[in-house]
């Protein structure tokens, strides 16, 4: 079915693609038609589900934990790649989950986080300039005039890896491979921090004897054996998401059968932009992220405009400040919109707002500026009774060395060692584990 009449025409719709023929030529809508054709990749059954978990987190009584890349690239769709960035997950939740006593919501970015807003539409090398790279859905990064020009039939080749990336997803966390019995053999392979490795060993030995008890007691529940695990992706070019809109058979309500859970970012959220009409009309749980220049009034029209029933888990605010202004910005939004009674899962992103250019001229992070802004999102939260909700979290399972420090204590000179990112910089594995432990103790804490 066509669902385009279920949004409003002629509104302005920020950072998309110049395609070639424009966005009625007829490049794009061949891929359209054939996006159309094609079978969910999720199932509104599975949405509901999620927005009933982040329900209960608005309520302080799950966590959710966001992770992936930044931009995902066809040519790292492989298993291995898919594998670790879920282990990485897995054990981050199993740390959290088992240091605070509370669910963990897991969620990836992932199968379907294929494209990135820019700061620019060109990028000049020399005296060549180019359209910039917005992510393999649209083009190459490599530097050359036929890879950067925008091409629509890559948006089916994103659905068709965002499929092969989702059946295998499932068949990792659905088929034994996540079972919380393997904690210890989630570890085999990586690369160990001397002080977290083994921690973590330490915990997956109390979880294993804890289960042993268990099973001699005659308990032994299916929930530990497979785990549920959504996918996510910003909802950026608008010609894909409302390809796949589709119709609840159930309900006869409109869902983005792309992902679970897709949000609007902090260039696209404009009031009277297409991105949020287009996040209005459907009924998927939906995210917005909200930048250091969000004010009160931004974030108390956006849940009218949202969520204007105050449904449960409907709405989340994903909060990317910087460590630097955390502190400062963030307690006037939690407190308006709590006093306003709005249901919100806040939700820390420490990735975005603190990222800088080093001498040598990668894109970085510095890992004490992340933790700092999560330390400072639950200090706020803490001050003002709520619930510091959930992180965001841009990694991979990979030993790569792209943001600097942590326990490896990666330095600006080691960067280009392994510095694979498409985009933006990734906490690696053990930065990854390393910030779950963190975390955990705040929420323990908290």
């Amino acid at each position: 079915m066509n669902t385009d009449s279920l949004f409003t025409p002629g509104l302005v719709a920020a950072q998309q693609p110049q395609w070639p023929g424009g966005v009625n030529g007829p490049e794009v809508t061949k891929a359209v038609e054939t996006l159309r054709k094609l079978p969910p990749l999720v199932f509104a059954g599975e949405c509901d589900s999620l927005k009933a978990r982040i329900a209960i987190a608005q309520e302080g009584k799950a966590f959710w934990l966001q992770g992936g890349d930044c931009a995902e690239t066809f040519e790292a769709a492989t298993a291995d790649s898919i594998r670790n960035r879920i282990k990485t997950i897995l054990q981050m939740a199993a740390v959290l989950q088992y240091f605070a006593s509370l669910p963990v919501i897991k969620v990836g970015r992932m199968a379907g986080q294929f494209a990135k807003p820019r700061s620019s539409d060109t990028e000049t090398r020399g005296d060549v300039t180019l359209p910039a790279y917005r992510g393999d859905a649209v083009n190459d990064l490599a530097f050359t005039l036929e890879a950067r020009t925008p091409n629509p039939q890559r948006l089916v080749q994103v659905y068709n890896t965002s499929s092969s990336t989702l059946n295998l997803v499932r068949a990792f966390t659905q088929g034994g491979f996540a079972d919380i019995r393997r904690v210890h053999e989630w570890n085999k392979g990586f690369a160990k921090d001397p002080r977290f490795g083994a921690r973590y060993e330490q915990m997956a030995s109390e979880i294993g004897r804890s289960l042993d008890f268990m099973a001699s007691a005659g308990v032994d529940p299916d929930a530990f054996k497979t785990v549920d695990f959504y996918s996510s992706h910003e909802a950026l070019i608008l010609e894909y998401e409302k390809a796949l809109t589709r119709i609840d058979s159930r309900t006869d309500l409109p869902y983005d059968v792309s992902a679970h859970f897709v949000w609007i970012g902090e260039r696209t959220r404009q009031l009277d932009g297409a991105h949020m009409d287009f996040a209005s009309k459907i009924q998927n749980p939906i995210g917005i992220k909200l930048g250091p220049k969000s004010t009160v009034e931004d974030a108390l029209a956006m849940i009218k405009m949202l969520n204007p029933n105050n449904e449960p888990g409907r709405l989340t605010f994903i909060t990317r400040m910087g460590a630097s202004l955390i502190r400062e910005k963030l307690p006037a939004l939690v407190k308006a919109v709590t006093d306003s009674g709005a249901k919100v899962l806040w939700v820390c992103d420490p990735m975005h707002g603190n990222t800088y250019e080093a001498p040598s001229g990668y894109k970085t992070r510095k890992f004490d500026d992340v933790m700092d802004e999560v330390r400072g999102f639950f200090e706020v939260h803490k001050a003002l009774g709520t619930h510091p909700g959930g992180i965001h979290i841009e990694l991979t399972g990979d030993d790569v060395t792209e943001c600097v420090g942590g326990g490896e204590q990666i330095l600006e000179s080691d960067l280009a060692t392994r510095y694979e990112s498409a985009c933006d910089p990734r906490l690696n594995h053990t930065q990854s584990l390393e910030l779950a432990f963190l975390v955990a103790e705040m929420l323990r804490d908290h």
